[in-house]
């Protein structure tokens, strides 16, 4: 394969949505670290499946949209693979294929070590990330992408993490969940920002549609705001002590970020999104070292 085409191939796993996969992991693995709990082979392991399988999403997302007539030459997001044309069809759907195949060889292993759990996780996971897009009734297509995200990128993925190590789960690991879970639905919010006026268009409706710009705007505000609040309360509550506010350190980066998604729309949102795909990222390096640190 030449480099060309490794290029495309590139492109068309998203690489700036990966560390949305890999933060609970982090976050959940620090939380078994504090608890005594932590495995660094579960850990690698988990993170790989993690990431295949926001692979597979990505690329079932590039197809089905193409399918669905949803991407057109007017989309503001990068580039498309199949829309473009860069990437035959069918050869995105077999490499979505590939990729969750790949995913439930390595889920088997997790299997053997998380039992029935871990099981449920796996299946469940496999089954939204091709409904995500696909689908008789698409999950993204349907105003329910925000939730589906919380839920799998927040308690599934850090909870699963840590029981995957401790075969048990605890309060604080639930509670972490949140606002990792918050941050990145908060990058989908920007996504779905941005594409308001194409996805109606072309009768995609997530929630953005059904609530508009102005209410979409206030939720993705809300979403980060809530996920800087819960260390402060995790700190107060205890028995957490002062290390689990790191997070604070990265605070300063939502005010560019508020200013943007205030007064802007369309094309300028993609740095927009980029940008609150790092802060997701760097709170939960900085959540997941103050949780290790402080213990729990």
């Amino acid at each position: 394969m030449d480099i060309m085409k490794l290029n495309l191939w590139w492109l068309a796993i998203r690489p700036k949505t990966l560390p949305a996969a890999a933060c609970p992991v982090v976050v959940g693995a620090a939380c078994a670290m504090a608890d005594h709990h932590f495995s660094f082979l579960m850990f690698i392991c988990a993170l790989a499946a993690a990431l295949l399988i926001q692979i597979s999403v990505n690329l079932a997302n590039d197809y089905f949209d193409f399918k669905n007539n949803i991407d057109t030459e007017d989309r503001k997001g990068p580039v498309r693979v199949t829309q473009s044309g860069l990437i035959k069809p069918e050869t995105v759907r077999n490499a979505t294929l590939f990729t969750l195949g790949l995913c439930l060889l390595l889920g088997g292993f997790l299997v053997i070590n998380g039992g029935p759990v871990i099981l449920s996780i796996a299946v469940v996971s496999v089954i939204c990330s091709l409904g995500y897009s696909g689908g008789p009734y698409p999950i993204a297509s349907n105003g329910l992408g925000e939730v589906f995200v919380f839920i799998f990128f927040g308690p599934v993925a850090v909870c699963g993490t840590y029981y995957l190590m401790g075969h048990t789960l605890s309060r604080g690991c639930i509670t972490a969940s949140v606002p990792v879970g918050l941050l990145i639905t908060a990058i989908l919010v920007v996504n779905n920002l941005r594409d308001i006026e194409t996805d109606e268009r072309a009768g995609k409706h997530t929630l953005a549609v059904m609530i508009g710009a102005a209410k979409t705007k206030m939720e993705y505000i809300i979403l980060v705001l809530i996920s800087f609040l819960i260390p402060c309360l995790m700190f107060a509550a205890g028995p957490y002590n002062a290390w689990i506010l790191m997070p604070l350190i990265v605070f300063y980066k939502i005010v560019p970020l508020f200013d943007t998604i205030s007064r802007h729309k369309g094309e300028v949102l993609n740095l927009c999104l980029a940008d609150t795909a790092k802060l997701a990222l760097l709170f939960s390096l900085w959540f997941a070292a103050g949780i290790a640190v402080s213990g729990g």
